[in-house]
């Protein structure tokens, strides 16, 4: 029994280490791309002061509606109010966005948290991954992921909400059938491990054409 739950415990460490290698690749693209747009700023605006000159307004129009549409695709979508959890979020969203899923998302969160930095990494990435997955399986069109972060009382309260493209999903044990491999289960046993290690209280729900996650952990 304690070899196999060696084993378990090196697969879910070496499962983790990924994610997290995963999501700040995402996160340093993000900034990568930020850094660049800035870096045109200067040269934007001087094309714009070119085309004022001249006072060819169709053209500044058509530039800014150019700029407005590049700065979407990198834009900071949401601040929270705490760095990582705002570099996590907004590399999932951007990533969800590129997928043509819209996210809905409504997060406040302080910037001192009992909850580290890497449990809150390890939730959000792969609540996030599983939305995703569900909703690749719709329309473009059907494709929603609603995200709500805040403060209860002395909780942080977090909650995941995707359309899925069938019935009302069933129960085995604690945990809802996936037809994904290895690296989802254990995406599930990881969050679940990290709820009761701190405490925390996790409920998931699927009622049919949705399903929530809802997580509270304690902050004090």
């Amino acid at each position: 029994m304690g070899f196999f739950s060696k084993k378990i415990d090196k697969k879910l460490e070496s499962y983790q280490r990924e994610l997290i290698e995963t999501h700040y690749r995402e996160v340093d693209n993000m900034y990568r791309q930020i850094r660049g747009w800035r870096h045109d700023y200067r040269n934007h605006i001087g094309t714009m002061k070119a085309y004022a000159a001249v006072e060819d307004w169709e053209a500044i129009k058509r530039y800014l509606d150019l700029l407005d549409e590049d700065l979407t695709t990198v834009d900071t979508v949401i601040k929270t109010g705490n760095p990582m959890t705002d570099a996590i979020l907004n590399s999932k969203i951007s990533l969800a966005k590129a997928r043509h899923i819209e996210v809905v998302a409504d997060a406040h969160i302080p910037l001192g948290l009992k909850t580290s930095e890497i449990d809150l990494c390890c939730i959000i990435g792969n609540l996030f991954d599983n939305a995703i997955e569900a909703s690749m399986k719709l329309p473009e069109e059907k494709r929603v992921i609603r995200v709500y972060m805040d403060m209860k009382n002395t909780q942080l309260y977090l909650s995941f909400t995707n359309f899925t493209a069938g019935k009302k999903l069933k129960k085995e044990g604690k945990r809802f059938r996936t037809t994904k491999g290895d690296g989802h289960g254990f995406g599930l046993v990881r969050i679940d491990a990290i709820v009761e290690r701190l405490d925390g209280y996790i409920s998931r729900n699927s009622e049919d054409g949705a399903f929530t996650t809802e997580i509270l952990l304690p902050q004090i």
